[in-house]
């Protein structure tokens, strides 16, 4: 490490609480020390003191930890000033710059991708969408990209509710074809709308998810005859490369 931190104690309340925080059911002291390296005496000092300050609490005879509440406050105060769009423009301006192709940042809400931000091409073929536009999650990019990212329940809550529309013949329309897609985009670690969601466009998308929470993604859109195998390879470097300059500034 080039800077040595100060105060040891600090990261092993981390280490403390990134465990609790993990865990499916409160743990007990015994089975942080069977989980932990660090002693048991150790850990129930800082327990005491993570208590005490309200960022744990303990519940039930055998004493299980909980994280506090205040953490739905300090929740609550960085979504109050969190701002995606803010922390990526930077990154995905050189990325528009070094591919002269669309870049498109998104959300996702109510099951759709809400477009946040786009920075056309400089080349001279303008794409057509607008921000505030809504797409499909299993016909674009930036939707498949998050999708892949989903456990089974959110999947199966997803597939629920979902209905088919096709937007151009390349369109999945049911659910056998897009989990083979959404398996795709995992062992690969990216996305393809491959004229899915529009007549022409080709699309490459990438999730940004950070400690487990979806934040959005991004896409790279260029018109069909402009992508070739060389090209889509430089795109996906470059695409992986803004994903984690972004995640690693948030």
């Amino acid at each position: 490490m080039e800077n040595k931190l100060y105060g040891a104690v600090l990261l092993k309340a981390r280490q403390i609480l990134d465990y609790i925080a993990s865990t499916d059911e409160a743990p007990t002291l015994r089975e942080l020390d069977e989980h932990l390296d660090i002693s048991k005496p150790t850990i129930y000092k800082i327990l005491k003191t993570l208590e005490y300050c309200g960022y744990i609490r303990v519940e039930g005879e055998d004493k299980h930890y909980y994280l506090g509440t205040i953490f739905l406050q300090y929740a609550q105060a960085v979504n109050n000033s969190f701002d995606i769009e803010e922390i990526a423009r930077p990154y995905l301006k050189q990325l528009r710059d070094a591919t002269r192709e669309t870049v498109n940042l998104g959300i996702i809400e109510d099951n759709s991708v809400v477009l946040l931000s786009k920075l056309e091409s400089t080349n001279s073929i303008k794409l057509v969408s607008y921000i505030g536009g809504k797409m499909h999650m299993y016909s674009s990019a930036m939707g498949k990209a998050v999708l892949a990212t989903y456990n089974d329940k959110q999947l199966s809550e997803y597939l629920n509710d979902l209905t088919f529309e096709k937007l151009t013949p390349n369109t999945i329309d049911n659910t056998q074809r897009l989990m083979e897609d959404i398996n795709n985009t995992r062992r690969q670690g990216y996305s393809i709308d491959d004229i899915e969601n529009q007549p022409g466009v080709y699309c490459l998308g990438f999730s940004l998810v950070k400690n487990g929470h979806v934040l959005g993604a991004f896409s790279i859109s260029t018109p069909e005859y402009r992508m070739d195998d060389d090209k889509k390879k430089q795109f996906v470097t470059l695409g992986q490369q803004t994903q984690q300059q972004i995640l690693s500034a948030i």
